[in-house]
């Protein structure tokens, strides 16, 4: 690592454990979504989060299956989904993980208004009661890491309990991806404004 960021691994340059995580990332489930969300950049570098588990591959390897698993293995919708991972992105300040989950959002059914208003730190009135209360959970893990008993009682009698055990773990897995990018410094793709104020 130098200072400031995190070294780019060229693909041409990856060992032999590094190439099985590289190539989990960019050949599973996240190609689908390739186009709204790409892993790489036009000289085949990881993006985001996922240059960092090179450093450690057979970590990189388990974080990513976390990813993959609460992206495209869960219960969630992809609208509720992706609700959530922005709620965790605007209130840890992370600019990459909204610039990603935004589109991703968007194609999930999004609107522009709700987006705006959540970028703005507001609550969007065209919310359903399901996807405020995901909303006020989320919130609440993120800033207060706890979750009080009223609340978990209307969360576990309105998704059930695998739901929300999925969203909690999605809430500190995308924490834990908004700190590690802070900390390494991770650019946004070249060309992208910040998107949070």
């Amino acid at each position: 690592m130098k200072h400031g960021a995190l070294y780019w691994y060229e693909p041409g340059d990856l060992d032999d454990e590094q190439r099985l995580t590289y190539e989990a990332i960019v050949g599973g489930p996240r190609a689908t979504t390739a186009t709204a969300a790409p892993v790489v950049d036009d000289r085949g570098r990881l993006h985001g989060p996922f240059n960092a588990m090179l450093v450690n591959p057979r970590l990189g390897m388990a974080l990513q299956a976390v990813g993959a698993s609460l992206r495209f293995e869960t219960s969630l919708d992809d609208r509720l989904r992706e609700l959530a991972v922005l709620t965790v992105a605007r209130a840890q300040g992370s600019q990459y993980e909204w610039h990603v989950h935004e589109r991703l959002g968007r194609a999930a059914g999004l609107t522009d208004d709700e987006l705006a208003t959540m970028a703005a730190g507001g609550e969007p009135v065209s919310l359903s009661p399901r996807e405020q209360l995901a909303r006020a959970l989320v919130i609440e893990l993120v800033e207060r890491h706890e979750i009080d008993e009223a609340l978990l009682g209307s969360a576990l009698d309105t998704f059930g309990e695998v739901a929300l055990v999925e969203l909690v773990v999605l809430a500190g897995y995308y924490q834990l991806l908004a700190t590690g990018m802070h900390v390494l410094r991770t650019p946004l793709p070249d060309g992208a404004s910040p998107p949070l104020a």
